[in-house]
């Protein structure tokens, strides 16, 4: 974490990341010791009665606090890789969103099964803040209402269940009338919650151990044995069926990540399945130009970069997390190798199903973007002569991706 000292004058110069979400709106100083400051920023939306980090004080710990004490408000969590909401209601969670990619509503329904990528992606093309993918795949049939409300559930309790993975992060926690939000409110019980997550965490530890990655690959050993459940038998067959990773099995089950976990966990322990590793991923073409043009940048501006601030790696999830659709989705579950640079194989998995010049788009635009922050980043934190000499080799650089997109129109 970068530390932050006052001037001679009393004034904090705050992160780049924290000074965008704040804005220009006026601070408050709520509270303060020689240990701490807090600063809040008023407005009619509720207010910050609790605020803090991940740490001594866990996940358990502030939902057995708002149930105990029946609060009802926005419990958020500010985390690596993404935020996160749950919505209160006399104690009970009722909702919760997420900025995670991977906890999409329709994400959640491709997991599920219930729609293919191309639709989803289509859906998404269309969608607005009212005409949500959701509603649109409704209306053309993709999904059935019952599906929805079920997805909408296991959206929300994905959610809640990935928040116990985390042992650092910042929250906070606002009193708030929920009359005026527009959420589907979920009878849910934050006790239930609470004991399923701590389950899960454990167990899906004691999966993992045994499958190592989600990109390695199943493999069905001979004829199913004897001893076979139902689920399992099932799950058998996906696996006989072709090659394909771990992931790619999950959501072809429908049987959702955890219970999927589980059932191949307990096909490897029967020795039924064998797992192998999935084959190196080498982009050709003009995708493999554009991630190595791209990657040859990101390692140099991240090299310098880090050295002023070690804890640049954290601006860049917070950036990530941020980024809008689609481009978002591109960069899902990508974070920076050791030398800066990311993995094009990760980033072309995520636009599978789309068409060759659509991919080399949105590969550019993504990577693009990200260059982008972090050319802003070295104006901030280098000298002025050695950002304008990074800045101008990155604006040839955009240039040559631009003709080999181009050169393919």
């Amino acid at each position: 974490m970068k530390k932050i000292t006052l001037d001679s004058h009393g004034r904090l110069g705050l992160p780049g990341h924290a000074a965008r979400r704040i804005g220009e709106r006026p601070l408050e100083l709520t509270s303060h010791s020689e240990r701490h400051l807090l600063l809040v920023a008023p407005g009619d939306d509720g207010e910050v009665i609790l605020a803090g980090t991940l740490g001594e004080v866990s996940v358990p710990d502030l939902l057995s606090f708002c149930n105990m004490f029946r609060r009802t408000g926005l419990l958020r969590f500010d985390l690596a890789g993404g935020a996160k909401e749950l919505f209160f209601e006399a104690g009970e969670v009722v909702y919760a969103s997420s900025t995670f990619p991977e906890e999409d509503l329709g994400e959640v329904l491709y997991d599920l099964g219930k729609v293919d990528r191309e639709s989803l992606q289509r859906a998404r093309q269309f969608a607005t803040g009212s005409n949500t993918v959701g509603k649109i795949l409704v209306d053309k049939g993709g999904v059935t209402p019952k599906d929805l409300w079920t997805a909408t559930r296991s959206q929300v309790e994905r959610i809640v269940y990935n928040l116990f993975a985390f042992h650092g992060g910042g929250f906070s926690f606002v009193s708030k009338d929920l009359a005026g939000e527009e959420i589907v409110r979920l009878p849910m019980s934050t006790q239930n919650l609470i004991m399923e997550g701590l389950r899960r965490l454990d167990e899906r530890a004691l999966f993992m151990r045994r499958i190592g990655s989600l990109d390695a690959v199943p493999v069905a050993d001979g004829e199913p044995g004897k001893g076979l459940s139902p689920a399992e038998s099932s799950l058998f067959k996906l696996v006989a069926e072709g090659q394909g990773t771990v992931r790619e099995l999950l959501r072809r089950s429908g049987a959702g990540e955890f219970e999927g976990l589980r059932l191949l966990f307990q096909l490897l322990e029967k020795e039924a399945v064998r797992l192998e590793d999935a084959p190196p991923v080498q982009l050709e073409g003009v995708p493999g130009e554009i991630l190595a043009v791209y990657n040859g940048v990101l390692s140099l501006l991240y090299r310098r970069l880090v050295r002023n601030d070690p804890g640049f790696d954290r601006e860049v999830a917070m950036f990530l997390r941020d980024l809008p659709q689609p481009l978002s989705y591109v960069l899902r579950d990508v974070t920076l190798r050791e030398d800066g640079s990311v993995d094009g194989g990760r980033i072309m998995a995520n636009l599978a199903g789309l068409e060759e010049g659509d991919q080399e788009k949105l590969l550019a635009e993504s990577l693009g973007e990200l260059v982008f922050m972090e050319c802003a980043a070295a104006r901030r934190e280098l000298e002025s002569a050695e950002a304008a000499e990074l800045t101008h080799r990155v604006q040839e650089i955009s240039r040559r991706v631009k003709s080999l997109v181009g050169s393919k129109r």
